[in-house]
């Protein structure tokens, strides 16, 4: 008897064939002489229809005694379906249990629950349609990013989790600490220099070690997790998450913008494609308009402003912002969602921001003002990628690291770069959970990402 997944069995249809299913049971209806029990198996959001007659051996002592959440072999004949809401329903001959589910202590039961409540059960929480389903197109997405980037020739880099240097400079770092056991020998290192002889954090971004690489293969990417010590309990951030980092050799802003556009809307066009009947739930219950908006960034081009026209901008609106907006200070959540939404109704590029607010990195323009930057901006989201030039010159390179007091020694591998065979090369950062709150319309960050890391909370 072959065994079947449910998305299969519903794209298939194999009517009149022998086959098995496995999963966990969402409700059980009972009528006089048979119960309708729906079985899903975390591989779609639909639940297939199995019909238990009263004649099966274990009827009284199994099945009808299932509840919520109970894990479930059915083996049966596929069979056209009379009622109305499904084309087809399993007619069991055998039903096997493998784990109970206490409905007086299984959290999950017909009523819905709150996204808050479901964050303290992670645990059971991808058994929800909207969390499985999210879980779903997270998945797909996340092999569309390897897809994109390979059939475009870059090459993936596995870069450190663990690093000796900021890529930020905003020091908003976790430290790692080794134990101390084992360590006497070099009682004589400072406590958290101990295991690399020198002080380790956990990445905020992969970007400088892709850099090396790109500086040899020419088009790499990485795609990690990251790590961010801020003391922050926003819908937006949390202290772990994931990114996506090319890095291209002979690149300048332009092409790095023309590549940004490309990846955002083959990512947006594969999740319109690929994940339909989840996509669909979040259409039915969080926003109605999520098909229309995510159909227009695919087929309208994103537009491109400066850094100092965006102010302009911002400054001639009748707005009233809760952050005053000045050239020389960043752009904030609500001047970036007013910018995107409000003027200009789509994906925004922001380019040329001042180099006082920028990281050292980044090429400083023929002004000696602003530097060769760009953030792409949404709708609904703000910030999405950041992105630059990278400064390939040396000299001024190391002008602005002293500028910003950097130890010259812990990136002299960096500046070597650009001393043997520097090119001009280009990159961006895209915050992985940010865009799945773009393509499902969630609110949070944290039901966008398995096991949220954020202040005083890591569960798992």
């Amino acid at each position: 008897m072959q065994y079947l997944r449910i998305n299969d069995i519903l794209s298939k249809e194999p009517l009149q064939q022998a086959i098995e299913v496995r999963g966990w049971l969402r409700t059980r209806r009972d009528a006089k002489d048979f119960s309708f029990l729906e079985l899903n198996d975390g591989s779609c959001l639909a639940n297939l229809q199995i019909l238990a007659s009263a004649d099966l051996a274990n009827y009284k002592d199994i099945v009808a005694n299932l509840h919520t959440g109970c894990s479930l072999r059915v083996s049966g004949q596929l069979q056209d379906s009379p009622a109305k809401g499904q084309r087809i329903e399993l007619l069991a001959q055998k039903i096997e249990i493998y784990g109970w589910a206490d409905p007086e202590i299984y959290p999950l039961q017909k009523k819905r629950h709150s996204y808050e409540f479901l964050r303290t059960i992670a645990h059971l929480r991808p058994r929800t349609n909207s969390l499985g389903a999210i879980a779903r197109i997270r998945s797909s997405l996340s092999f569309a990013v390897h897809q994109f980037f390979h059939d475009h020739g870059f090459a993936l880099v596995h870069t450190p989790i663990i690093t000796t240097i900021d890529c930020e400079g905003a020091g908003e770092m976790f430290k790692v600490v080794a134990p101390a056991e084992g360590m006497q020998h070099k009682a004589a290192l400072k406590r958290d220099a101990d295991f690399f002889g020198k002080p380790a954090n956990l990445t905020v971004s992969g970007q400088l070690q892709a850099e090396v690489y790109a500086m040899a293969l020419g088009k790499v990417y990485t795609f990690g997790p990251t790590f961010r010590a801020e003391n922050s309990n926003t819908s937006r951030h949390v202290a772990e998450f994931w990114r996506i980092e090319p890095e291209m050799a002979f690149c300048n802003l332009a092409e790095d913008m023309d590549l940004a556009e490309s990846f955002l809307k083959y990512l947006v066009s594969h999740v319109l494609e690929n994940n339909k009947e989840d996509l669909h739930l979040f259409v039915k219950f969080i926003d109605k308009n999520l098909y229309s908006k995510l159909a227009k960034l695919v087929e309208n081009p994103f537009y491109r402003i400066s850094y100092t026209e965006a102010v302009e901008i911002l400054q001639k609106s009748k707005k009233n912002f809760d952050y005053p907006v000045d050239w020389g200070t960043d752009l904030q959540a609500e001047h970036e969602r007013y910018l995107c939404e409000d003027i200009f109704d789509r994906p925004l590029f922001v380019t040329d921001y001042p180099k006082d607010i920028k990281p050292f990195y980044m090429r400083v323009n023929d002004d000696n003002t602003t530097v060769a930057a760009m953030d792409l901006l949404l709708p609904g989201i703000g910030e999405i990628i950041g992105g630059s030039q990278r400064e390939e010159r040396y000299d001024i390179l190391e002008a602005r690291m002293l500028e910003m007091k950097l130890n010259l020694d812990e990136y002299r591998w960096y500046l070597d770069l650009r001393s043997f065979g520097t090119v001009p090369h280009s990159g961006f950062g895209l915050g992985f959970e940010r865009f799945l709150q773009f393509v499902t319309a969630m609110k949070n960050i944290r039901e966008v990402i398995p096991f949220p890391r954020t202040p005083g909370s890591a569960l798992y």
